[in-house]
This record gives C-alpha cells, sequence and structure tokens, in this order.
C-alpha cells in the first residue's frame, strides 16, 4: 500500500469524492513524511473543532489527522499509551488517543474499533523497536541501564502533568500508566 491508496481509502469511507482534495491530502502526507515512515492504515474521522470529517492516517511513526490540505496534526506513536473507542448517540464512534503529548479526540470515526486496535499495535511496535535499536551494554543491562528508569520517570511524570491539567480523566491516566509499568 502506498499513501497514494491510503488517502483515496479514507476519503471513499468519508464520502469525499472531491479528486482535488485527495490530491492535496497526498501532496500533504508526502511532505510531511519522515524517514523509514510507510503507511499503516486509514479511516475517516471528525475532529470535535470541524464540522467536516478529515482522514486519519495511522504510519509506522505517528498518527496524522488530514483536513482540508491543512499541515497534519501529529501524534508519535511512541507517546501513545493507550487509544480507546466509546459510542454515543450525538459523535458516533468516538475515538480517544491518550499520549504522553496530551490526549486526542476523535468523533464519528468509521470502522473505530478495528483502526483504534492497529493504532495499539503500532504503538507498542514503536516503543519497542527504539528501546531494541539502542539496546544498553551488557554491563549497563544488568544494571537496568543508567537511563532505563528516567524515562521512565519522565514519562510518568508527564502522565502525572496532563492528569492534574485535566487533560486525562482518572480512567485514562490510570490505564496510561499501566501501560507504561507493563
Amino acid at each position: 500500500m502506498d499513501w497514494t491508496d491510503l488517502i483515496d481509502t479514507a476519503f471513499t469511507v468519508a464520502g469525499n469524492s472531491d479528486r482535488a482534495d485527495r490530491a492535496e491530502a497526498v501532496r500533504t502526507v508526502e511532505a510531511a513524511v519522515i524517514g523509514g515512515e510507510n503507511p499503516v492504515a486509514s479511516t475517516a474521522g471528525r475532529h470535535p473543532d470541524h464540522f467536516r470529517k478529515g482522514v486519519l492516517v495511522l504510519t509506522t511513526h505517528r498518527l496524522l489527522f488530514l483536513k482540508d490540505g491543512k499541515p497534519p496534526v501529529p501524534v508519535p506513536l511512541s507517546a501513545v499509551t493507550d487509544a480507546t473507542v466509546a459510542r454515543t448517540k450525538l459523535n458516533g464512534d468516538v475515538l480517544t488517543v491518550v499520549a504522553l503529548t496530551g490526549s486526542h479526540r476523535f468523533e464519528d470515526v468509521v470502522k473505530a474499533d478495528v483502526f483504534a486496535e492497529q493504532l495499539r499495535a503500532a504503538a507498542g511496535r514503536a516503543r519497542t523497536v527504539p528501546a531494541a535499536a539502542s539496546a544498553p551494554a551488557p554491563a549497563e543491562a544488568d544494571a537496568g541501564g543508567p537511563d532505563a528508569g528516567g524515562q521512565l520517570v519522565d514519562q510518568l511524570e508527564r502522565l502525572a502533568a496532563l492528569h492534574r491539567s485535566g487533560a486525562l480523566t482518572d480512567e485514562e491516566f490510570t490505564r496510561a500508566k499501566a501501560r507504561l509499568i507493563g
């Protein structure tokens, strides 16, 4: 699957047949691609601040929200700690993505359960791949590595700050903390 196929699929799901919108979305994504980043999945959804649906694009590195050719809203997968789906009468399937960078909500998401599962799996891979690539030397591994505890503490502190600010509910904070600790 390439970027064009991914965007076409998402626009079809969103019911948007405008070729100019699709072409602009592909250009926006391709301009924002980072080295080694590949497409994984896409779907349609709406950000609470927007009336019309946009495109949620899952890559090997990030979750992107695209709408009307504007710069994508990126969420790094290594920062994602949870993705949940709630069903509401007013907003349809609501996907909530909890990340160390904040909580992100997308409404009226098409095939939200499948997309959330793909997102959780990709986030899990993103968290383990960098750790394996920068594995400590054997002597450091026995001691747990010099930065292993520090990184966990930093991530927990960020989660706590998000919780204190009200960006995360008690339940989201507890789930995100449990995923980080293991």
